[in-house]
């Protein structure tokens, strides 16, 4: 047996754990969910293939439009607004201050909370009645005759709600930033002092285009994240479908079409259309990378 053969076998003996696993428990599942998708499924019957009908009555489902329309508001809002926090704070952290460290420790460790944890930890902080949010908010307001919203209840409050939790995991973020920050060139920031630049055109200027690459790592990341919110949601607004709708988004119905409802196939296809929503975001984004983001050449 020649060496190339034996080298050949060698890697696939190393890389076949890996992709027997990924046959069985990726595109295996990918290729059953794509032909549900196309059947009418209740779970506990065989499944009926019924062409694209599962599509065709998503475009039909005032349901489905809107939690499209929630999870969209909640992706243009809160990733803006998460990303422009990180970028602040990994901008301050990265400043010469005492006790840098502990500040970024303290600001990456609520990540590790599980995410349900951390759920209803918030549904209580938000709790319209008895929440530590409203309690100190409550005496700032009286004086000029407001009172605290409902949080939880008032679908005006969701999505600000839903914006202030995800600023919870923020710290993950914060670290690739600070990263990344730390591999700006000192040089580049020397020149801009030369010219004139003060701290904040610094920023603008030189940081942001040196640190793009890890920006658009993020907001991919966050994007992906966005389009598929879950966890929070079920813990923190999970209804009955006819009341509070601002608080449920497109996961949610997802998994209520498939588990509860028992609609496996019409589940199979809200799913395939959110991964080709979330390819499709994600090819936009790398090609607009092209003129956006600055990559270092060595």
């Amino acid at each position: 047996m020649g060496r190339s053969i034996r080298d050949e076998l060698t890697g696939l003996a190393w890389a076949g754990p890996w992709l027997i696993g990924s046959a069985v428990f990726v595109f295996l599942p990918m290729g059953l969910s794509a032909y549900y998708s196309l059947t009418d499924y209740p779970l506990l019957e065989p499944p009926m293939f019924v062409g694209l009908k599962n599509y065709r009555d998503l475009m039909g489902d005032p349901t489905f439009w809107r939690v499209v329309k929630n999870t969209a508001l909640f992706a243009g809002v809160s990733i803006p607004v998460f990303t422009l926090v990180a970028l602040v704070l990994a901008g301050l952290l990265n400043s010469r201050v005492r006790f840098a460290k502990v500040y970024q420790a303290a600001v990456f460790i609520p990540t590790l909370v599980p995410l349900i944890a951390s759920a209803m930890v918030w549904f209580w902080l938000f709790n319209g009645e008895y929440g530590l949010v409203n309690k100190v908010l409550a005496p700032l307001l009286r004086p000029f005759g407001l009172s605290p919203p409902a949080w939880i209840a008032d679908e005006s409050w969701v999505l600000p709600a839903m914006v202030l939790m995800t600023l919870w995991g923020v710290g993950q973020s914060v670290v690739i930033y600070v990263a990344a920050m730390q591999d700006v060139p000192r040089q580049l920031y020397e020149a801009a002092e030369l010219d004139g630049m003060g701290p904040v055109r610094r920023f603008v200027h030189v940081t942001l285009p040196m640190i793009s690459p890890a920006i658009l790592f993020n907001v991919i990341a966050l994007t992906i994240s966005a389009v598929q919110v879950f966890a929070v949601p079920y813990v923190m607004f999970r209804r009955p479908w006819g009341t509070n709708p601002a608080g449920h988004y497109y996961t949610m119905y997802l998994y209520e079409s498939g588990f509860v409802y028992g609609r496996m196939g019409y589940a199979c296809a809200m799913a395939w259309i959110q991964l080709l929503v979330v390819l499709a975001l994600t090819g936009l984004m790398m090609l607009a990378s092209r003129k956006l983001v600055h990559y270092t050449r060595t």
